[in-house]
């Protein structure tokens, strides 16, 4: 797996372990691992049924690293981030493997599930279609063309609507200046006003922080949901400094702030964490000082 510096975050109401089994069955060339446990001792009272259950779950998915925060109700995934499966003719070795591959995936995944937009041909995809799956996960499939330069199968994707209408184009120029080695990639406007989007809004656009490549997109309908804690963006940072420095760049909800998490100025919520975090974990009485923290001071650990 390449150098993954952000890493999603799903919310589970519990379930994380039967969720990543779930997804090693359903997506193709996936692992599923218990990560880490809650401690036994030392939880909060509203914690205390989790005593030795998983605490995360990592899905790797053709070596992008997804993880499974096993948590209870207060949040649930929603669309405004969802996955774009890439099936690339190129990366499949050739587009009837590929299509075959996307229909045997679109059947695993929407089992137990409900469909966002059916699967079929669409003006910009031979094939194409948008699931939630049984844990409320959203997945959006496409079979791409082999031309152009070549992205990753998973692609995260950031759908800007409701509170957070026709800022996809500000929010991606805010995050290639915030990150480091980040750069726009190619952005395709509606034309056209097209429900709460305006012409000038994204039907898709795409950046790279790294050696990861991101969607975004403004809704082109009218939404009842934005971003929230059930998808969130995990940073692994190195060092105290780079803490810092995205902590003070993209924290603007205080309200927000709490072991490490914080919502940016679109709410997108985002994990600024220390690179060997599992390892401070293992310091006495860790997770009772990781619990008192805001933002996550390394020394404090």
């Amino acid at each position: 797996m390449s150098e993954q510096k952000i890493i999603p975050n799903i919310w589970c109401n519990g379930n994380a372990e039967e969720a990543g089994a779930f997804y090693e069955g359903a997506l193709p060339n996936t692992t599923s691992r218990v990560e880490a446990r809650y401690p036994e001792e030392g939880l909060l009272d509203f914690q205390k049924h989790m005593a030795g259950k998983a605490l995360t779950v990592s899905v790797e998915v053709d070596g992008t690293l997804l993880r499974l925060i096993n948590a209870g109700p207060e949040f649930t995934p929603n669309p405004s981030i969802s996955f774009l499966l890439n099936f690339d003719p190129l990366l499949f070795g050739g587009e009837e493997v590929a299509r075959a591959a996307l229909d045997r995936t679109w059947a695993a995944l929407s089992e137990g599930g409900s469909t966002l937009m059916p699967l079929g041909e669409y003006p910009f995809s031979a094939r194409y279609g948008w699931v939630a799956d049984k844990f409320g996960v959203t997945w959006q499939f496409m079979l791409t063309r082999p031309a152009g330069e070549p992205r990753p199968f998973v692609i995260p994707t950031l759908l800007f609507g409701a509170a957070a209408q026709n800022r996809a184009a500000e929010a991606i120029a805010f995050y290639t200046e915030v990150f480091e080695d980040a750069e726009l990639g190619m952005q395709s406007p509606y034309g056209a006003p097209t429900g709460p989007a305006a012409a000038e809004s994204l039907a898709f656009g795409e950046f790279r922080i790294g050696e990861q490549w991101f969607g975004a997109m403004d809704s082109g309908v009218d939404q009842d949901f934005t971003f929230s804690c059930g998808v969130s963006l995990e940073v692994q940072c190195h060092g105290q400094q780079e803490i810092d420095r995205l902590w003070a760049a993209l924290s603007t909800v205080p309200e927000a702030e709490q072991c490490g998490w914080l919502a940016d100025r679109f709410g997108v919520s985002w994990q600024v964490v220390p690179d060997n975090l599992e390892e401070l974990m293992q310091r006495p009485n860790a997770y009772e000082h990781m619990m008192g923290m805001k933002k996550l001071v390394i020394a404090d650990f």
